[in-house]
C-alpha cells in the first residue's frame, strides 16, 4: 500500500496488531497436541502459520464497540479461527482447489500428506465445539455457549460454508450468473464473517445485532471481491498463498471486470458503514476496518 494509506491506518493497525497478538497467545493455549503427533504437527503448520487472524478479531471489535468483554469472547472467537484454518486445508486439498502454498508457507498437504491434513482439518473443527461445549473460566452459561455453537454449526454447514464450497466446485469450468456467485461467497466467505460478528454481537439488543450482522455481511463478501483482485493481479510471496487459482472460475473480477470489481468492493463498503450509523463515533474501528479491507494486497 502507497504511504499515504499506511498512515491513514496507522492507529487501525496497531489496533489490529495488538488483537491478533491476543488471539495468537489464545490460539496456543487453547490448542491440544493429544495423543496423534502426526496430526498435532499438521495442525501447528496450519494454525499458526503468518496470519491475519480478521475473523476473532472481528468479534473483538465488534465486543469492544459494544462495550462487551472481549476477554470472554475471546475463546469462541478462537474457536472461529480454528473453523477457518480447518476450511482452509480442506480448500486446499487435490480434490478442492488444489493449492500448494498458503499463508506464506506450503499447503498443509504437501508437508504433511492429504490423509493426515483431513485429519487435522477434522480435529481442528472438532476442537472448535468442544471449546464452546466446556466453556471457559468466567465464561457464559450453557445456553449462551450453544447459541454460539448453532451459529458456527450454521456458518459451516449445508447452508453455509459447505453449500458455497459445493457450488463454487460445480461452477468450475462453466460460466455462472452473479445471484450464484454472490450465492457462493456469501456462505464460502461470509458465512464465518458472520458469525464472528454475531459472537462479537451477543450481548447487544436485537436491533443493535441485526445492524452488526449486516455490517459483516457486507465486510465479508467484499473480502472476497479483494481476494478475486489479488488471485489476478497479486503476486505470490506477498499474497501468501497460490495467485491464478480461479482461472477456470467466474469471480467477480471475471463478471465485472477489474474496475467493476472495485467498484463494487467500494459500494459494499459503504453500505457495511451505512449499517454502523446508529452507533455514532463508536463504531469508528469497525468504520475503518471496512475502508481497510478494500486497500489489503494479501
Amino acid at each position: 500500500m502507497a504511504g499515504s494509506v499506511i498512515s491513514e491506518f496507522v492507529v487501525l493497525e496497531a489496533t489490529l496488531e495488538e488483537r491478533r497478538l491476543q488471539v495468537e497467545a489464545a490460539l496456543r493455549r487453547l490448542h491440544q497436541a493429544g495423543h496423534a503427533p502426526g496430526v498435532a504437527a499438521a495442525i501447528e503448520h496450519s494454525l499458526f502459520g503468518p496470519a491475519k487472524r480478521l475473523r476473532p478479531i472481528l468479534s473483538l471489535l465488534v465486543a469492544e464497540v459494544l462495550r462487551g468483554d472481549i476477554d470472554q469472547v475471546l475463546p469462541p472467537a478462537c474457536a472461529i479461527e480454528m473453523v477457518h484454518t480447518a476450511s482452509l486445508i480442506l480448500d486446499d486439498l487435490p480434490s478442492m482447489d488444489d493449492a500448494s502454498s498458503r499463508r506464506g508457507r506450503p499447503a498443509c498437504h504437501i508437508v504433511h500428506g492429504e490423509a493426515t491434513a483431513i485429519l487435522a482439518a477434522f480435529a481442528l473443527q472438532n476442537r472448535a465445539f468442544a471449546i464452546l461445549a466446556e466453556g471457559w473460566p468466567g465464561g457464559p452459561g450453557a445456553e449462551t455457549r450453544a447459541a454460539v455453537a448453532r451459529d458456527l454449526a450454521h456458518a459451516v454447514g449445508l447452508e453455509g460454508m459447505i453449500a458455497g464450497q459445493a457450488q463454487d466446485l460445480a461452477g468450475t469450468d462453466r460460466t455462472i450468473d452473479f445471484p450464484t456467485l454472490e450465492f457462493i461467497h456469501s456462505r464460502k466467505t461470509g458465512a464465518l464473517f458472520t458469525a464472528a460478528a454475531a459472537l462479537g454481537a451477543l450481548a447487544a439488543r436485537p436491533g443493535e445485532r441485526a445492524a452488526i450482522i449486516s455490517y459483516a455481511k457486507n465486510l465479508g463478501l467484499a473480502f472476497q471481491i479483494v481476494d478475486d483482485l489479488i488471485d489476478v493481479g497479486g503476486v505470490e510471496a506477498e499474497a501468501g498463498k497460490d495467485v491464478g487459482k480461479d482461472l477456470k472460475k467466474t469471480t467477480f473480477v471475471s463478471f465485472s471486470g477489474v474496475e467493476g470489481a472495485r467498484d463494487l468492493a467500494r459500494e459494499l463498503i459503504a453500505t457495511a458503514q451505512e449499517a454502523l450509523a446508529g452507533f455514532g463515533s463508536r463504531a469508528q474501528p469497525l468504520r475503518d476496518l471496512a475502508r481497510y479491507v478494500v486497500t489489503r494486497g494479501r
